[in-house]
Parts: C-alpha cells; structure tokens; sequence
C-alpha cells in the first residue's frame, strides 16, 4: 500500500478504536506510519480524510446489508428479518454509528462536512427505495425516493439511536414490521 492508502486504514482504524471527534492528525499519522503532513498532501485536512474513511466503511456495511433478507419468505418476514439483521450491525457495529453520530454533530459547524453528509443521504434514499421496490438504482421514481426512502432513512435513525441508547429496549424486526401495519391501518381510518 502506499501513503494515501496506509492514511485511510489508519483512519479507519481510529474511527473504531476512537471515534471520530476524538481523532486527531497524530492519532491518524501514528496509526498508519506516515508522517502528518501527508494527511494534508494527499487528502487536504484531517476532517477530508475522516469522512472518506467513515463514507468507505459504510459503503461497506450498505454493500453486506442492502438487499433484503431471507428467500420464499413473505415481504413481512423478509422485511422484518432485514430490520433484525440492521439492529444486530447496530451492536457489532456500534463504533461505526458512535462515528455516523459523532460526524453529524462536527458537521453543524462544517459546511463541507454537512454538504457529504447531505450528499450521502440523497443517494442513500434513492437506494433504498430501489431495493424496497426492487428496481435498479437508475429506475427508481422519485416520488419513492422522496416518501418510501425518506421514509425509512429517518426510521433507520431512529431505530440506530434507540439501539444504541438501550438496546434490551430497542425494537425487533417484527416489532418494527408491526408497528408499520398498525400506522398503515391508523392511517386508513
């Protein structure tokens, strides 16, 4: 590997070990063995080469859980298995969402930051609305995007911070599936 990829091991290594607030030049230069000015030779600043390394790792996690679970089940059972599978990488993942937290905080007062995150969030509706829908990416109505991606980025949320916060309380998969017939039946009524 060369610097520019030792960097982003390095800063990945930090995220899981010190979070992502708590990162500074040294920690990324020690962990990778390159000296902290080529932190800003080959990504700009600390914050440029943290957010790469974060963005990176939750490609990752998308990549090994965006499709749906389980095969010849019903849509509620994929559904609600899928919701498990998520809250279970909540745990075993915890550093990567502590880190997700940590840089929506830091972006309040980043407007780049902010600008990625913002970024980051566009495209993530509009796959999960295409996985929902089970259309590719490209084909996808905004309309979906918009409502069902929405829709389910904020329950994710939602569903993270509650797992992260408590998690003997935090919802199942079939709680979650439940609830969502029960608000559709309020709903219709």
């Amino acid at each position: 590997m060369g610097n520019r990829e030792d960097l982003l091991a390095g800063a990945r290594r930090c995220l899981e070990e010190k979070g992502y607030l708590r990162t500074t030049v040294r920690d990324i230069a020690a962990a990778s063995n390159v000296s902290m000015a080529a932190i800003g030779y080959h990504f700009g600043s600390r914050d440029a080469l943290l957010n790469l390394a974060l963005s990176a790792a939750m490609d990752e996690w998308a990549a090994g859980s965006g499709r749906l679970a389980g095969e010849g089940d019903t849509a509620g059972e994929r559904y609600a298995d899928t919701w498990d599978r998520k809250i279970r990488d909540f745990g075993e993942m915890r550093w990567l969402w502590t880190a997700s937290v940590e840089s929506f905080v830091h972006a309040q007062s980043s407007p780049e930051l902010l600008a990625t995150l913002a970024e980051n969030q566009r495209q993530a509706r509009r796959m999960v609305a295409a996985q929902l829908r089970g259309v590719p990416v490209d084909a996808v109505a905004e309309e979906d995007v918009r409502a069902l991606g929405s829709f389910h980025i904020a329950l994710l949320s939602g569903v993270m911070v509650q797992a992260l916060t408590d998690p003997g309380q935090a919802p199942t998969g079939r709680e979650l599936a439940q609830g969502l017939r029960a608000m559709a039946e309020l709903l219709e009524s």
